[in-house]
């Protein structure tokens, strides 16, 4: 395990005390300030590469709410994992990169309108500054804002890799705030190239999908990660991608904390291979959404949550140091 010398374990609450943004440090997962992995909370980005942003909105949910507390039980959860380089990937993307806790993303929920672009705006703030976002929901209705931000940040329409039970592109021509009309949305406005684009996991009808390529849990379960990864690849080739993972994307056996669970789902491990299978890929952005703490059990929704952030960082690592 790689060690921060500017840090003293012995000091305790890293979210505040740690003087560098890279490297990996031990902290009891008991105690301490709950930042995302230990990392130092800051609003300054000028050193920085990677800004971690909870977004703690579910006024756009169809079924069970509560996933505004989302991104505190991530960051609660990370602790269990915080003490040690993500394994199996071949390096610390914590010494590879700059990584801080921006802390959750401003907006007044008591004007449900304005929400949309206050998200965006935030997002525009933090990629100004070529410091990259890993964003943690809150439901998936941010992923449109967090698109649009992205796309203007680094051209479109982008690939996206979307790990969901749902498609959510349900027709909607009013504009409803919604998390089930978001990608309807997105590949309307030209934000996604749904030819290029991939939704994985899918397991309930919708009879329009866009033009998104998808794959099944079906055909996960039947074919395997390595297998899913490959087409993927082929899918999005070389282009700009954002990566969003919807946690209900897995059984609810290990994700029952979410609002729209769904059975038949992908286990941990299929996830999770299938992004180490995918180093390399051109990731710009991504997000882990739908943690809803108040129906998990023992925090294993928001430990896989967690897992697959530090995973999503890991992709990007990979990314960056092949794309530059």
């Amino acid at each position: 395990m790689a060690k921060d010398s500017s840090v003293n374990p012995s000091t305790g609450d890293q979210a505040f005390t740690r003087l560098s943004d890279r490297g990996t440090v031990t902290e009891a997962s008991y105690a301490g300030a709950l930042s995302f992995m230990r990392r130092r909370y800051t609003r300054d980005l000028s050193t920085a590469d990677v800004a971690i942003m909870g977004v703690p909105f579910d006024l756009s949910v169809s079924s069970r709410s509560g996933a505004r507390l989302g991104p505190r039980a991530v960051r609660g959860a990370s602790a269990h994992i915080s003490w040690s380089a993500p394994w199996p990937w071949e390096q610390d993307p914590y010494e590879q990169l700059a990584v801080v806790d921006y802390g959750d993303c401003r907006f007044d929920s008591g004007y449900p309108a304005n929400v949309p672009n206050e998200i965006a705006d935030e997002a525009r703030a933090v990629l100004a500054t070529d410091t990259a976002l890993l964003s943690i929901g809150g439901d998936h209705f941010i992923t449109y804002p967090l698109l649009k931000a992205h796309v203007e940040k680094h051209g479109g329409p982008l690939s996206v890799i979307q790990f969901d039970a749902h498609s959510d592109t349900w027709a909607d021509e009013e504009g409803r705030i919604d998390h089930g009309t978001m990608m309807f949305h997105a590949v309307r406005d030209g934000l996604v190239d749904p030819a290029r684009s991939v939704q994985v996991g899918i397991r309930t009808h919708n009879p329009d999908p866009l033009g998104f390529n998808i794959i099944d849990a079906i055909e996960m379960h039947k074919t395997g990660p390595h297998a899913v990864a490959e087409k993927i690849r082929k899918i999005v080739g070389d282009n700009k991608t954002y990566v969003t993972f919807d946690i209900d994307a897995l059984e609810p056996a290990s994700a029952p904390g979410t609002g729209t669970p769904v059975i038949g789902g992908l286990s941990p491990y299929q996830a999770q291979e299938t992004l180490r299978s995918l180093a390399g890929i051109n990731v710009v952005g991504m997000d882990i959404v739908e943690v809803a703490p108040a129906y998990d059990v023992s925090d294993i929704t928001a430990l896989a949550a967690a897992t697959l952030a530090n995973d999503l960082l890991c992709l990007y690592a990979a990314a960056r140091k092949q794309h530059g």
